[in-house]
């Protein structure tokens, strides 16, 4: 029974990981939460009006979510600056609130600076986004000279209210939440080899829909893993720790990775292509049926259980014998004759079960240390030897100094969008007071925040379209809300706060959910000011419209950064990044010097990320372009399966050094030429700054190695699987040559 409730314990905790990441989400909603309750408390006690609630409740939500520095002393010193900022731009706010011409150019000049100071990093941006909302609450409040005593009370209030949540309430550090990370990678690995396990019961019927689930958690897994890159150099203190968790991470993805390409291809025709777990749409060539009754299906079955539980259930003090035996029964099948008899692509699938769990063995080390191997098989023991050898071998390399040409003037990105959003704004004030000479500080929002986390036409035409839809939407449920809720003070307030979570829960997920909690939230402080009518809120659409619309033209216009244009710039990186993937890695299965190929890694999943979000404005469903949009995903899904064969490669390559079973063949450095040239063939024909070249196409890598040998004895399992990558990465990169029209040159008879 007590092993049951742990289970069942740990299970939960894993679902809860696996839905928000190291609860990112939940932590900012709670803290913003509590920051903004805790101001309303002080406030209310002190008993202040309603008007200076609502922008203290303002004030307090701004000097939480601004904030996004990683290091505690860092968060402590942006805050304690931001108080001065905001009493500055309160004040202002308040004396050129009805001077209209010298309020609105001064409105306008803020709007540049705050954009413009991006690029003194993150202090620079919250201090920026400090600056303008605040400004932009002294609007809403109506705030006037004499005021101004009270509302310096209330911010103080509200920043030191932002402290204690962020430091007291809900702390928060960089360990904690690797921590909380690397629990959300168990539970997303673990609801990953669940789908994966569907995949061999599936019908005709279901089986495309359960492929779509893996290719989804897939996704998911490959984002945590990002997430936990990303927060490593601040969550670890040595350095050698954190290559080391980057390395069983890594290990771990691409375990389950090819755990879930096998069973694809045990359930299909002919081998299933990495294609298949990238590009939606893609279906299993003619799945055979199969049997009701197999021993070795059946026990596939209870070993992906297996391989679930092994994943989510957190190692004690004492583990229990079950769990050292689905360990040992798992990494047995590593050797070959622990392999059962089935066909040759269900083997593959045991064989990928037993590196998957070696994976998970090298991931519960490096997470939990030393592991209890009382109970250790001899299978088990090589496997921990191995380990422990890769572990011995890694050193912390030095990084390489990169002389990047930053650019200057209004090339550069920061200066470029500052005056986007300045001819913006200034077009959205003239047109805003047209609508309204009370309220036109709506429009202003809006072109403003559509260029937030924007840098290309596109996505900000897409960002705006994604708030005017949440906005009517929220308008909507704002009149029925204003309608129940009345003059009820702190029923309303209690939806704020409950609107004020669920905005900051759902902005990574959703833009037009986290517009449509803003509008309903807005909808309620608009009762709380005797200002709510139905007329407000549908001005705030008109508004909103605005602002999207000078938003767009301001973006199209002045210093346009065309979405064809940043595409094509992030395409060129990731395939530079690609190359030096591959060619590093082939260097060193050839017996060159080890190279850093886990940061190298790292760089190409990085600028794959950026890419697959630059693209989203070619491949959203409204856009009108269908063949582009198609074009757009086939070529993400095409880099994704090319940065899977590179990662695979690179891992491999990594285990030279200690695994007794690799050697270096020097043949592979002439192999891997002929990708990376491909690879450098389409970046130049993307770029059309560098020189033409042509893909080389020709015999297969396999034959490429043993020329007229078709019929070579078969190699070992790991030369045949970096033969598998090479081979699957040529394809792939042949594959993106033709959407993009590079030219290919035919090889001599």
């Amino acid at each position: 029974m007590s092993t049951t409730g742990r289970s069942v314990r740990a299970e939960v905790r894993g679902r809860l990981a696996a839905a928000d990441p190291g609860l990112l989400r939940f932590t900012a909603g709670l803290r913003t939460v509590l920051a903004i309750a805790v101001t309303l408390a002080v406030l209310a006690a002190l008993r202040f009006d309603v008007s200076h609630l609502v922008a203290g409740a303002i004030a307090a939500m701004v000097a939480t979510f601004a904030i996004r520095e990683k290091g505690r002393s860092q968060q402590a010193v942006t805050l304690a600056l931001g108080l001065p900022v905001a009493l500055v731009s309160m004040s202002l706010g308040a004396l050129l609130n009805q001077r209209v011409v010298i309020g609105d150019l001064f409105f306008v000049a803020l709007i540049y600076c705050a954009v413009y100071s991006r690029r003194f990093g993150d202090r620079g941006t919250a201090l920026g986004l400090i600056g303008f909302q605040i400004y932009f609450a002294s609007l809403f409040v109506h705030a006037t000279a004499p005021a101004l005593p009270g509302l310096y009370v209330v911010i103080a209030v509200a920043f030191g209210s932002a402290a204690l949540a962020r430091f007291v309430l809900v702390p928060q550090t960089p360990a904690g939440i690797l921590d909380r990370l690397r629990r959300a990678f168990r539970g997303r690995f673990a609801q990953l080899v669940a789908a994966q396990a569907e995949l061999l019961d599936a019908g005709p019927d279901e089986l495309d829909k359960v492929v779509e689930e893996v290719r989804v958690r897939t996704a998911r897994l490959h984002e945590t893993a990002l997430l936990i890159q990303g927060r490593l150099p601040d969550g670890t203190d040595d350095e050698a720790v954190a290559r080391l968790l980057q390395r069983r991470i890594a290990d771990a993805e691409i375990a389950a990775e090819r755990l879930g390409l096998m069973l694809l291809t045990a359930r299909s025709a002919r081998r299933a292509d990495t294609l298949t777990l990238h590009l939606p749409g893609v279906h299993l060539a003619s799945p055979p049926p199969l049997p009701a009754r197999d021993e070795a299906l059946d026990r596939l079955r209870l070993d992906l259980e297996a391989l679930r539980l092994l994943v989510l259930r957190p190692v004690g003090p004492r583990p229990g014998a079950a769990l050292s035996v689905l360990r040992n029964r798992l990494l047995g099948y590593r050797e070959e004759e622990n392999l059962p008899a089935a066909d040759p692509a269900v083997q593959d699938v045991f064989r990928g079960l037993g590196e998957a769990a070696r994976a998970v063995l090298g991931l519960r080390i490096a997470l939990d240390g030393p592991q209890d191997d009382s109970d250790d098989t001899p299978a088990t023991s090589r496997s921990r030897e191995e380990l422990d050898a890769e572990d011995a071998a890694i050193e912390v390399a030095e990084e390489e100094e990169t002389g990047t040409v930053e650019p200057t003037g209004l090339r550069r990105p920061t200066t470029r969008a500052a005056v986007q959003v300045a001819v913006g704004s200034s077009l959205a004030i003239v047109g805003g007071e047209f609508l309204s000479a009370q309220r036109w500080y709506w429009a202003v929002l809006t072109c403003w925040i559509v260029f937030l986390n924007t840098a290309s036409t596109g996505e900000i035409l897409v960002k705006g379209y994604r708030r005017l839809l949440g906005t009517v939407l929220g308008v909507v449920a704002g009149i029925g809300l204003a309608g129940l809720v009345g003059h009820h003070t702190w029923t309303a307030f209690g939806l704020v706060l409950l609107f004020v979570f669920a905005m900051f829960y759902s902005a990574p997920l959703s833009y037009t959910l986290m517009s449509f909690f803003v509008t309903a939230m807005l909808g309620l402080l608009y009762t709380l000011l005797n200002t709510y009518s139905l007329d407000v809120l549908v001005l705030r659409i008109g508004e909103t419209a605005l602002g999207a619309v000078c938003g767009v033209i301001a973006a199209a216009v002045v210093l346009p950064v065309h979405t064809d244009r940043r595409t094509d710039e992030l395409l060129v990186t990731t395939l530079d990044r690609l190359a030096d993937v591959t060619r590093a890695a082939t260097d060193q299965l050839s017996g060159a010097p080890p190279a850093d190929l886990v940061e190298k890694a790292r760089d190409l999943d990085q600028a794959l990320a950026d890419l697959r979000a630059a693209v989203q404005p070619l491949t959203h469903p409204i856009t009108p372009l269908r063949s582009r949009r198609d074009t757009a995903r086939y070529l993400v899904a095409l880099l994704e399966t090319c940065a899977y064969h590179a990662r695979s490669l690179a891992a491999t390559a990594e285990l030279l050094p200690t695994h007794p079973a690799i050697a270096a063949d020097p043949r592979l450095r002439g192999a891997g030429r002929r990708i990376v040239h491909n690879i450098e063939a389409i970046a130049a024909q993307v770029d059309g700054g560098r020189p033409a070249a042509e893909i080389e196409t020709g015999p297969s890598i396999a034959a490429m190695l043993e020329p007229g040998t078709l019929r070579a004895p078969r190699y070992g399992r790991v030369t045949d699987r970096v033969l598998r990558h090479l081979q699957r990465l040529d394809e792939a990169v042949a594959g993106l040559g033709r959407p993009l029209k590079v030219p290919v040159r035919t090889p001599a008879a």
